[in-house]
């Protein structure tokens, strides 16, 4: 029983412990950029192929908005709330630490949006092309709560060309690979969820089964 104990509870520090990596390491750079940089401007990291380049965007990961951004924000909320009450349960379970850590990754990328959309508006300035923003007091900021944008950050233009002029509707218009510009938080989601879906697909499909459904494959395995 204490080594049961002793297990759940390491598996508790490990979950908040990643969440809390990913918190950090998400808000501090999203700062660095806010204070540091106009919107539109790119520091170079490793040539023309990764840059750092300052956008920002009211909606979800990579920019994808649907409905209004407050809708949105009670979406990502509710989204967060379910998984994080989903590891508390895995944790009382007992479950693979490695299921619970992709989980605690994707839960952290959520939140880490979610600072931005509920806290950046009140408690910054607006970002220009020609203004680099600074921390204000509490309200005094570009938006209202729950109406702050989202800041992105890393940039990969791998490569950069035109498309011929021969191709129908987009010829000779640039092209780029890969011209998503993403955040800390958007990278959590996705090697959560892909880490997910490569090692624990079948985990994944177990608890989205019905109750009923889950109790007999239990019974089946015992």
């Amino acid at each position: 029983m204490r080594n049961e104990m002793n297990n759940k509870s390491k598996k508790a520090l490990i979950a908040a412990g990643v969440v809390f990596l990913i918190l950090l390491i998400d808000q501090l750079s999203k700062i660095w950029v806010k204070t540091n940089m106009h919107i539109g401007q790119s520091i170079p990291v490793f040539g023309d192929w990764f840059l750092i380049h300052f956008i920002e965007n009211p909606g979800t990961m990579f920019g994808v908005l649907f409905g209004s951004q407050l809708l949105q924000s009670f979406f990502r909320i509710a989204f967060a709330c379910i998984i994080a009450v989903f590891i508390v349960k895995l944790i009382k379970q007992n479950h693979k630490t490695g299921f619970i850590v992709c989980l605690s990754i994707l839960l952290a990328g959520a939140i880490g949006n979610i600072i931005d959309n509920i806290f950046y508006g009140v408690i910054f300035e607006e970002s220009t092309r020609s203004h680099v923003a600074s921390f204000v007091p509490w309200g005094q900021g570009y938006a209202s709560l729950f109406h702050g944008k989202v800041v992105d950050m890393f940039f990969f233009p791998i490569i950069r060309t035109t498309y011929p002029d021969w191709f129908p509707w987009i010829g000779g218009n640039e092209f780029v690979f890969f011209r998503y510009i993403f955040n800390i938080a958007d990278s959590a989601i996705t090697i959560g969820s892909f880490s997910l879906l490569i090692f624990y697909r079948r985990t994944l499909s177990y608890w989205f089964q019905s109750k009923k459904k889950r109790e007999e494959t239990e019974n089946q395995n015992t």
